[in-house]
């Protein structure tokens, strides 16, 4: 028996509808989300002010063209504590954080397997940080390296678990010399720092 143009409509109609269903169920169901607790964001560590030119100048008032730069605005500053064990904890976000990498290079998927697999400091719950995490131990009032000196770094990127959204072939990751994020080929050796939770 063949299907009158009509049942061929309402057939669409039922799919189609059961399509929207689906979307909006995935749209609205909530996706649990894992979020650090920074309590406050510590400060960038820039105190000086620049021209147009990158020429350091005096800090502009309000009011004064370039006014609103970050040295004008102090936060918290960065606060950490060496652990005695290699470790060190930041009460700003509650974050513990490996206080050296281990000399080894890896590409981004050996980065995330090492820090997933890691056992270090009678701890097994270490991670890959998220590039946000990452930016979070840059101080960008130094350079050479621009990572807070309670950390020891290369003079190279270290990678970070947040992949480039526009192509899943590359991830972030920070410079150390200059704390710059740049989006890298996942390909590429790079050194890792992990970092876990704290309690």
């Amino acid at each position: 028996m063949k299907r009158t143009g009509r049942e061929k409509q309402k057939k669409k109609a039922s799919g189609e509808s059961w399509l929207w269903w689906l979307a909006f169920v995935l749209l609205v169901t909530p996706v649990p989300v894992r979020a650090v607790s920074w309590n406050p964001l510590p400060d960038t560590g820039q105190t000086k002010c620049y021209d147009t030119s990158g020429k350091e100048m005096g800090c502009p008032a309000a009011g004064q063209p370039l006014y609103g730069q970050d040295g004008q605005y102090q936060g918290v500053p960065p606060s950490y504590q060496d652990n005695g064990n290699q470790t060190v904890t930041d009460p700003n976000s509650g974050l513990i954080w490996m206080k050296s990498d281990n000399g080894t290079k890896r590409n981004w998927q050996g980065a995330v397997d090492h820090c997933n697999g890691l056992e270090f400091a009678g701890r097994s719950d270490w991670r890959l940080p998220t590039r946000f995490e990452l930016d979070s131990i840059v101080d960008y009032g130094r350079s050479f390296p621009a990572v807070n000196p309670v950390f020891s770094c290369q003079s190279s990127f270290y990678w970070s678990a947040s992949i480039y959204v526009d192509d899943p072939a590359y991830a972030w990751g920070i410079f150390a010399n200059d704390g710059g994020d740049h989006w890298l080929d996942k390909s590429n050796p790079y050194y890792v720092r992990c970092v876990c939770d704290g309690l």
